[in-house]
């Protein structure tokens, strides 16, 4: 490449960086002016649609040479289902009472557990998924919302949510060595919240699928996901990749990758009926830990990630192989160590644009459905599942096993939208 070319490439690149920057700071003088005129009861109704759980210490990242330091974010996905929204959407509606927030509740597990790691110097992003089958060494903890004590044990890192998202937290940090500085808590009820706030999320699937478990049923092609739809598809396992946790969070990733997109288009910030919802959406479907607990604490990190491009942001999943005691769960793989060193030492990750979706496991027996399986023979870079929100805008892999089952009968995600015609689509 010519230095004439990368000057223009880098005059480009600079030029979208300014323009995003741009639409921020007038999404915020939009949400400043709203405030003004609205009054402080806006401001006290966003700030009192936030809901806080405790977050206990685990200790300081490492500053660089500016003196700046790295943000941690774990990002919890819960199907806590404990609210009526909650149960109308797809919960099993069995759980009677709660604690004192939706972040904690009898029998919740989290669905999704991602690490969002930003740069101490603000100019690359990191978001790690951690599948939810992970079995690791649970450590003691306390249920702070409840004084409930869980002692060391075996189990899938989900679990530890039933006692609370600080417990989730310390799990974290035992498994990887990264310091979980803040997290946020989001239900079903939310996801359908913020995806109806920026008017749906586009995203593409490479085949016709249908998951009679998530009811996510979609034609080949590109759909603008509202609603219920938006949570199927979140929800969906058994419909992408090899058909297991791994897929699903492939899956995930190409939807986040789109609702930031989106949340970060000229039509959004600049729209301030838009803004306005998609801040009362975000404030009121999360749970967060103190330290974000306010309207300034939330926008300073939205601030701060905004400041990291597209093109340096990237979702990654953890590394796994089968567990060897029981192949329907997984453990992290021998170079799972080597990506959460990355992180750990604030190591920027990229990989080259490619397809979306995940590498084939070995097919099932015809005769049965496909059981969780793990990623493919992990490699040194520990980062083949790699993808920057710029580069995460193809299409999601419908898997190619039987992985799902139709009046007793083992099948395809494919071929169970061609047997399910009396089932209507989730989107257009």
């Amino acid at each position: 490449m010519s230095v004439e070319v990368g000057t223009r490439r880098r005059a480009r690149l600079t030029s979208r960086r300014r323009a995003t920057r741009r639409r921020l700071v007038i999404a915020m003088v939009v949400i400043l002016v709203l405030v003004i005129g609205g009054g402080i009861g806006l401001y006290l109704h966003l700030n009192g649609n936030l809901k806080t759980a405790p977050l206990l210490s685990q200790g300081h990242e490492t500053k660089n040479a500016a003196g700046h330091s790295p943000i941690n974010l774990l990002v919890i996905g819960s199907d806590t289902r404990a609210s009526r929204e909650d149960c109308a959407i797809g919960g099993d509606c069995s759980v009677a009472t709660a604690t004192s927030t939706k972040a904690t509740s009898a029998a919740a597990n989290s669905d999704v557990l991602m690490v969002v790691h930003i740069s101490a110097d603000r100019s690359n992003a990191t978001v790690m998924s951690i599948p939810r089958d992970t079995m690791m060494s649970v450590p003691s903890c306390v249920d702070q919302a409840t004084g409930e004590t869980e002692s060391p044990h075996v189990d899938r890192i989900n679990s530890t949510f039933q006692y609370g998202a600080d417990c989730t937290a310390r799990a974290v940090h035992q498994l990887t060595g990264i310091v979980v500085d803040h997290f946020m808590v989001i239900d079903f009820a939310g996801v359908v919240k913020m995806s109806d706030a920026v008017g749906g999320v586009s995203v593409c699937v490479n085949n016709n699928v249908y998951d009679p478990y998530s009811h996510l049923k979609l034609a080949k092609g590109t759909h603008t996901l509202k609603g219920i739809a938006a949570l199927e598809f979140l929800r969906t396992r058994h419909g992408f990749g090899d058909g297991s946790d791994i897929g699903r969070t492939v899956a995930q990733h190409v939807f986040l990758s789109a609702m930031l997109r989106n949340m970060e288009s000229a039509s959004t910030l600049v729209n301030p009926v838009k803004v306005l919802k998609l801040a009362d959406a975000a404030t009121s479907a999360v749970t967060v830990d103190p330290g974000l607990g306010s309207i300034p604490s939330l926008t300073s990190l939205a601030y701060q990630l905004s400041e990291v491009p597209g093109s340096r942001t990237t979702f990654v999943t953890m590394p796994t192989v089968p567990d060897p005691s029981n192949d329907n769960v997984v453990v992290p793989a021998s170079n799972a160590p080597t990506l959460f060193g990355k992180i750990v030492r604030d190591v920027s990750l990229s990989r080259p644009a490619g397809h979306i979706g995940v590498s084939k496991a070995p097919k099932p027996s015809k005769s049965t459905v496909a059981k969780p399986s793990a990623s493919p023979t992990p490699t040194d870079s520990a980062t083949d599942y790699a993808e920057t929100v710029t580069s995460a805008s193809g299409c999601a892999q419908v898997s190619t096993y039987r992985t799902v089952v139709i009046n007793g009968v083992a099948m395809t995600p494919t071929q169970a939208y061609a047997a399910s015609p009396s089932v209507p689509d989730s989107a257009p």
